[in-house]
């Protein structure tokens, strides 16, 4: 095969002539390494391989080296079925890390939302997802994750206006997540969406910007109040109980003064008792025993004693001898 000869300016150069050899050579690599990228793929470890011929779904394939008909005959989507994705909304994160950077773009339309009680909150929230089939993630819906943004959105909408602004803002924050986590599993799962919600995070949740100094001092006054009555608490918590240690004193020192008193009059009945018994046994013994016993409590606490004899016809000896007695001391 000869060459040819190609002018460039003045000069002529000569380029050989190819050998049909080698250009075959080089088409046949060229459509073999054709057929080595067409036919062999490799899935990584957090995904799975969706593999179509000709358009049609035929089979799902596991991480590792798998084979496939070359040439476009089949193809292979890769889905992450292991990565958690999330879509914020209200927000938007530029740069992630430490130092987080979000945008500082407007997206209060996403975020404005009117509770229960006719109250406007800016409701800031992530929705966290997996996908869980991954058939169904690529063929039953044409944009899956603009389909995530709307039911998200519409359900986060309802369960809002479902509650106060002070359990959105404040009470309820874990409860409302919950809910919106049950509802739009539901639909997504009625959609065929193939998507997984892992949580819903409600990131920030404040009063709009013309409102918030009004709300801070609603939040002032609450919080007073909650001082207060923690306040009023501690000292109902500290004097309750003195007060009842009080009265329970004063009842068992009651009840000890009753069983005291009770215990000393069976006494006494007890001992008058015994001695009308002996008295009935032995009157006359017991009669001179009490008077014996009488005179000699009373005896020692009198001054002056008369002694008087039953056979005495008169006291003047007597009473003249206590007054000499007396004038005698005197």
């Amino acid at each position: 095969m000869e060459g040819r000869t190609i002018n460039i300016g003045n000069e002529q150069i000569k380029i050989p002539a190819m050998n049909k050899r080698i250009l075959l050579y080089i088409i046949v690599g060229f459509l073999g390494l054709w057929l080595i990228f067409t036919t062999f793929y490799t899935i990584e470890a957090d995904e799975v391989g969706v593999v179509q011929r000709f358009g049609k779904y035929i089979v799902t394939t596991q991480p590792g080296l798998h084979l496939k008909m070359p040439w476009g005959i089949e193809t292979v989507k890769k889905v992450r079925v292991q990565r958690v994705f999330k879509e914020e909304f209200g927000f938007r994160t530029v740069t992630p890390g430490v130092n987080t950077v979000y945008s500082d773009a407007d997206f209060s339309t996403e975020s404005l939302m009117l509770t229960g009680d006719l109250n406007s909150a800016l409701v800031e929230w992530v929705v966290q997802y997996r996908i869980k089939d991954p058939v169904k993630y690529l063929f039953r819906v044409r944009n899956v994750e603009a389909t995530l943004r709307y039911v998200s959105e519409a359900v986060m909408r309802q369960v809002v206006g479902d509650h106060s602004v002070d359990e959105v803002i404040i009470l309820s924050r874990k409860q409302i997540a919950q809910d919106v986590t049950d509802m739009m599993q539901s639909l997504l799962d009625n959609y065929e969406t193939g998507i997984d919600i892992v949580t819903i995070n409600l990131q920030d949740v404040n009063p709009p910007v013309p409102v918030q100094p009004a709300f801070n001092e609603v939040n002032e006054a609450r919080q007073e109040k909650e001082r207060i009555i923690n306040e009023a608490r501690e000292a109902y918590n500290a004097a309750i109980p003195r007060a009842k240690g009080g009265a329970e004193q004063l009842v068992l020192e009651a009840e000890g003064y009753a069983t005291n008193r009770i215990n000393r009059a069976r006494g006494d009945a007890d001992r008058f008792i015994a001695v009308w018994k002996e008295y009935a046994n032995a009157k006359d013994v017991t009669r001179r025993r009490l008077y014996i016993e009488m005179m000699n409590d009373v005896l020692p606490k009198i001054d002056q004693k008369i002694i008087v004899d039953e056979q005495m016809k008169t006291f003047l000896p007597l009473m003249q001898l206590g007054k000499e007695t007396a004038n005698e001391k005197q």
